[in-house]
Order: structure tokens, then sequence, then C-alpha cells
């Protein structure tokens, strides 16, 4: 079993929720967020719930790369045993249809989602180089299949650009001890989403992220969580023509 954990952007919604599901198995965390306090309170739900486990929180903000790589390390040496997975989970998403005046949303998108991700990767794998072993896991979206309009458009490419990390990533590792995952959320109530109306097909935080932690934990390449009904609808959107994708979307 991968022991220890860690997870960006673990104050809230999807990440706490993944803590809460790991912890409840047995995992000890290493959880990191902006929000120092939130964290602490999650760390003392769980400590409570499960007192046998280890749970270290830092303070970090994603887009400062330098603290990324000290966090990390200071994570792997806190657990005993170092990490075994790390979950690159933090992410925004802000966004407006291009060229209509906002485009400090979009770049603080593209920032978040894709460069700190990157820093988060490298900083996971210089970890799982020394060592020659882990898990490292991409929290991506069922919205990195096919570009999409207006509000989401940059969202979507960030997402499809972490994908493509971790497809870069898996080629080169196949076969070795370290293994990588790219998880494909579809519509999973949290904090990311709340303000949204109208969202097709949604479910609720625990279940969604149930599906998300077994194929976590099963370390599968790929996959679309919840398997129903996200993985067909993936492939139906990945090749719809233009016009019919517009009118899905």
């Amino acid at each position: 079993m991968r022991r220890n954990i860690l997870i960006t952007g673990g104050s809230a919604g999807l990440g706490a929720e993944m803590a809460r599901q790991f912890a409840a198995k047995g995992h000890n965390l290493a959880l990191t967020a902006r929000r120092e306090e939130r964290l602490k309170t999650l760390r003392d739900e769980l400590i409570t719930a499960h007192p046998g486990l280890q749970v270290v929180v830092h303070k970090l903000d994603v887009n400062d790369h330098e603290q990324v790589f000290k966090v990390f390390r200071a994570a792997d040496a806190e657990l005993d045993g170092g990490l075994d997975r790390i979950i690159v989970n933090a992410g925004i998403g802000k966004g407006a249809p291009l060229g209509t005046g906002r485009f400090d949303a979009n770049l603080e998108t593209a920032q978040t989602n894709f460069i700190a991700a990157l820093a988060q990767a490298e900083a996971a794998m210089e970890l799982f180089r020394a060592k020659n072993a882990g898990h490292l896991v991409f929290i991506s979206s069922v919205a990195a299949v096919r570009g999409l309009p207006k509000t989401v458009t940059t969202y979507a490419a960030t997402k499809a650009a972490v994908a493509t990390l971790a497809e870069g990533l898996q080629l080169e590792l196949l076969g070795k001890p370290i293994k990588v995952s790219a998880i494909y959320p579809g519509y999973i109530r949290s904090e990311l989403n709340e303000k949204v109306s109208n969202t097709p097909l949604i479910v609720d935080t625990v279940p969604g992220v149930r599906a998300m932690v077994a194929a976590i934990e099963a370390e599968k390449t790929k996959a679309f969580v919840p398997p129903w009904p996200w993985a067909p609808l993936a492939r139906v959107l990945r090749f719809a023509p233009l016009p019919l994708l517009k009118r899905m979307v």
C-alpha cells in the first residue's frame, strides 16, 4: 500500500474529501493549501477520527514555485518512510471569453492549473527519482477532452495540458517502478463549481470523490470518474463534430 500521501489544494472541496477518504483507508497525509486555518481544522478532524495516523499540514500557494519544492521536501522528511504518492490537485476555475478584457482571470487560471502543476510535478519527480519509486497523480478534468467555449476555454486548455504532461511521463516511465495516473473527474460538486448553474449530471462530493479515490488506489493510467456516465460520454465528446459539440456543451 502507498502509505504516505501528499495532496495539494487539500483544505476544501475535492482535496479535503480525498483526505477524509484516504485517512479512512489508513493513509498518512501531508496536506497543503493557502488557507492554513482550514488545513489545521481538517488535520484535527482527521486525527480525532483516526488517532493512529500522521497528518501534517503546510501553508502553500502553488504559484510560489520555490516554496513548492521546499514544502514537498519537508513533507517527505516528516512522514515516516517518506512520500509514496503525490496528488497534484490544486486548481482554480476562473475564466472569461477571450478578448473580453479579462486576461487577468485567464492568466491566473493558466498559471495555477498548469505552470504550478508543472512545478509540483518537478518537485514530486525529484523525490521519486531519488528513491526509484512512487505514484504521481494528476487531477485533470473531463473538460480536457475537447476545447470548450466562453468562460471555460482557458480552464479546458489547462486541464488538457496537465493530461498531456501526465502522458509524457507515462511514456518515459513505462515498465518502471514510478507510476503516473491522470484522473478526469466529471461534474462533482465542490467549491470550484458551487456557483455554476445548470450543471448537468453533477454528483455529490462524497460519491464523486469515492470514484476518484478508487481509481487512484488502483493506480489506473487514465480514469474518467465516476465511470458512468463520464467514460462513455468522454468518447462521444472526443469525436463529436464541432456543430454537434456546440449543442452538447
